[in-house]
C-alpha cells in the first residue's frame, strides 16, 4: 500500500495557496496475515504523504522505487490496447460496469486517538490495522461492515506529522444514525466537539447534527433509522456543479439521485451514487455561488471505486474530461490492476479491479 500511495501523491498537482477566508453556508443544511508487498501496493492508494514533503531529504531515497513504478505503468498498458473504447459506446459500458465505492482515504495526526473516537463515539469497528516502519507510516480501516461489501474509511498516520490542513474544499462525511440526540449526547460525554446541535435540516424532513473528529474532519449525523450503509456520504465542494454532475454521470457511471438549490443561502448541492441513497454511499457535490476554486489541503486524499476493467475506465475518464494521473495496468511486482484520475475540480479517485480487490481481501 505504501508504494502506491507515495506514487500517486507524487503525481498530485501542487496545492494552491489557501484563498482568502471564506464563510461557507452550512453544508447541505447550513489482523489476519497478508502478503505485505501485495497488501501495501493495493490499499494505501495515496494516503501516505511522500516523506520528502514531510521529513526532508532522507525520505526522498525511499521514493526512488515509487518513481520507477510510474515509469513502468504505461508499458503494462500496451498489452491492453485493444480495450480502448469510443465515445459512442463508452456511456453504455460505464453504465453496465459493476462499480461501488470501496473506501475513502485521508490522513490523521494521531491514529490511536482517532480510532478511539470512531469506535467509541461513532460506533465503527476497527477492521484491520498495520504499522509499516520501513515506510514511516501506519494505517487502519474502520467501518460498519466488512470491506468486501461495505464502504469504509482508511486512516493514515505519517510518522512525525501530527496535523494536516483540511483545506476549504472538503466538506464532511455523513453517517446515518437512529437517534441523533442520543448520538450527540454520547459524543459530548466522550469529549467530542459538536458544531451543530440536533435539529431539522433546511427541508425540515431530517434531523441532523454535526460533530468534529480529533483532526477537525466534520461528520454530519442524519437521523434515518437502520441502514445497510451507515457511512453514507462524502461531501466535496466544486466550482461548477453542472460540469461535475455531467462528469460523474458519464465518466464514473453514477446516477444523479437528487439536486437542490438554496438561493437564500447561496449554494446548490447534488447527490451522486451507484444506487438509492438509503442503501448506498453517495458523493455529495456542493457549489457555493461565485466560488470556482478551493484549497484542497493535504488531509483528504481520495475515494477508491471498484471496476470490472481499469483500462476501459481510464478511457472513459479521459473521454469525459478527467485526467489520468496513473496509467491503468497491473502494479509492478503484483497482479492488482488500478488506475488513478482527477476530476475537473482536481479531486482524486482510484479505480481498482474488482476481481483483484477480492483476491486481496482473502
Amino acid at each position: 500500500m505504501s508504494s502506491l500511495s507515495a506514487t500517486l501523491y507524487l503525481l498530485r498537482p501542487s496545492l494552491a495557496p489557501p484563498p482568502p477566508s471564506l464563510r461557507f453556508c452550512e453544508m447541505r443544511n447550513s489482523a489476519s496475515s497478508y502478503c505485505t508487498s501485495r497488501r501495501l501496493a493495493l490499499f494505501h492508494l495515496g494516503s501516505a504523504l511522500p516523506q520528502s514533503q514531510l521529513l526532508g531529504a532522507k525520505a526522498s531515497e525511499l521514493l526512488r522505487g515509487e518513481r520507477n513504478t510510474l515509469e513502468a505503468a504505461p508499458v503494462a498498458n500496451l498489452a491492453q490496447a485493444g480495450t480502448a473504447i469510443t465515445k459512442e459506446n463508452a456511456l453504455e459500458w460505464v453504465k453496465n460496469d459493476k462499480r461501488r465505492m470501496l473506501h475513502v482515504v485521508y490522513r490523521v495526526g494521531d491514529l490511536n486517538k482517532t480510532i478511539k473516537f470512531y469506535t467509541e463515539c461513532l460506533g465503527m469497528k476497527l477492521l484491520r490495522r498495520r504499522d509499516i516502519p520501513e515506510e514511516q507510516y501506519s494505517n487502519a480501516f474502520l467501518g460498519y461492515g466488512p470491506e468486501d461489501s461495505n464502504f469504509v474509511v482508511e486512516l493514515t498516520y505519517n510518522y512525525g506529522v501530527d496535523k494536516y490542513n483540511i483545506g476549504t474544499g472538503f466538506g464532511h462525511f455523513g453517517i446515518d444514525v437512529e437517534d441523533v440526540s442520543k448520538s450527540v449526547e454520547l459524543i459530548k460525554a466522550k469529549g467530542g466537539k459538536v458544531t451543530r446541535e440536533p435539529g431539522p435540516d433546511k427541508s425540515g424532513s431530517t434531523i441532523i447534527a454535526s460533530v468534529e473528529d480529533p483532526d477537525g474532519y466534520t461528520f454530519e449525523l442524519l437521523e434515518r433509522g437502520p441502514s445497510p450503509e451507515p457511512l453514507c456520504q462524502v461531501m466535496l465542494r466544486v466550482g461548477d456543479l453542472d460540469r461535475a454532475i455531467n462528469f460523474y454521470k458519464k465518466a464514473f457511471g453514477m446516477e444523479l439521485l437528487r439536486k437542490r438549490d438554496y438561493p437564500e443561502y447561496k449554494y446548490t448541492y447534488a447527490l451522486m451514487g451507484y444506487g438509492p441513497e438509503d442503501k448506498n454511499p453517495v458523493l455529495e457535490l456542493t457549489y457555493n455561488y461565485g466560488i470556482t476554486d478551493y484549497d484542497k489541503g493535504n488531509g483528504y486524499a481520495q475515494i477508491a471505486i471498484g471496476t470490472d476493467d481499469v483500462y476501459k475506465s481510464a478511457e472513459a475518464i479521459k473521454l469525459y474530461g478527467g485526467k489520468i494521473v496513473l496509467e491503468p495496468g497491473p502494479l509492478p511486482g503484483i497482479n492488482t490492476k488500478i488506475t488513478a484520475c482527477l476530476d475537473p475540480d482536481g479531486w482524486k479517485s482510484v479505480f481498482v479491479d474488482n476481481v483483484d480487490f477480492m483476491k486481496e481481501l482473502e
